[in-house]
């Protein structure tokens, strides 16, 4: 019983780590430019974005900004959309942006 729960706990953590780095390696072809993890850069940090917005509002800001940054507050896009982007891939960036979320 030890066993399987050390098994399933193992999977579970190297599942998470695989979302992250495909996350990081998400945000370093696609926003590194724009975004930085802890710092403002041209756009907020991914930690002020974890802080500040849910899964959804990250996710629809990234498939669509045109369309979000008005609720979102911001006065203007300068953001394009990433329609090239699976749904996988956005789910895999936003849990990187998570990660930067205060504990």
């Amino acid at each position: 019983m030890r066993h399987l729960i050390f098994i399933t706990f193992l999977l579970l953590s190297t599942t998470s780590f695989a979302d992250e780095s495909k996350g990081e390696k998400l945000f370093k072809e696609y926003c590194w430019g724009c975004h930085h993890q802890t710092s403002m850069a041209f756009g907020p940090s991914f930690k002020e974005i974890a802080n500040k917005r849910n899964e959804g509002q990250m996710i629809s800001q990234i498939i669509d900004p045109a369309n979000t940054y008005k609720q979102l507050g911001f006065k203007r896009n300068a953001m394009p959309p990433f329609n090239d982007l699976s749904m996988d891939e956005v789910k895999a960036l936003v849990e990187f942006i998570k990660s930067y979320k205060d504990k």
